[in-house]
């Protein structure tokens, strides 16, 4: 009987801590089941840069796309169940290295302040994070026949990057 007793403790020991904090991706969703399109329009900037709101916009349609079975779109005037706004509230680049032969920044530093937000149809939030924070690097190049600008590679790599994150935030519920 004893015997007994403790493989039932062991057992449920066992169980309730490999049990605790874990479970099915996305099981914790903060999507409702009732949401079945997503609306998401051009993300909206706060900065001097011109085109980052729709390279950012691109990457978070493409990713819930290829992650959900959601409808997504984005119109701003559809009936969607759901609507993710997006605000780019700052925009850095930053010298990283300096090449002293040339007295030149070598690779530099961009940085995104991103806010979002994922409203219910009804106006609830479903989801917010007001202070995403993503970086890339990228190299310059200072012999002209060779130059190509990297910082677009870089904003699509970190556009990526992002995308991947918010759906996985929404999806996962961390």
């Amino acid at each position: 009987m004893n015997r007994l007793i403790t493989v039932l403790f062991v057992t449920a020991s066992l169980s309730a801590a490999t049990g605790c904090g874990y479970h099915a991706v996305g099981a914790a969703t903060h999507l409702t089941p009732d949401v079945r399109t997503l609306s998401v329009p051009v993300f909206a900037t706060r900065t001097e840069t011109f085109h980052t709101e729709t390279v950012m916009t691109d990457a978070v349609i493409r990713e819930f796309a290829a992650r959900t079975r959601l409808r997504v779109s984005p119109d701003t005037e559809s009936d969607a169940d759901a609507v993710l706004h997006g605000t780019i509230l700052k925009e850095t680049v930053s010298p990283l290295t300096y090449n002293a032969s040339t007295q030149e920044s070598s690779s530099f530093l961009l940085t995104l302040v991103v806010s979002v937000t994922l409203n219910a149809k009804d106006g609830r939030v479903l989801y917010e994070n007001k202070n995403y924070v993503f970086r890339q690097q990228f190299q310059s190049t200072t012999d002209l026949p060779t130059f190509l600008q990297e910082n677009p590679a870089a904003l699509e790599r970190l556009s990526r990057d992002f995308a991947h994150a918010l759906v996985a935030d929404v999806l996962e519920g961390f």
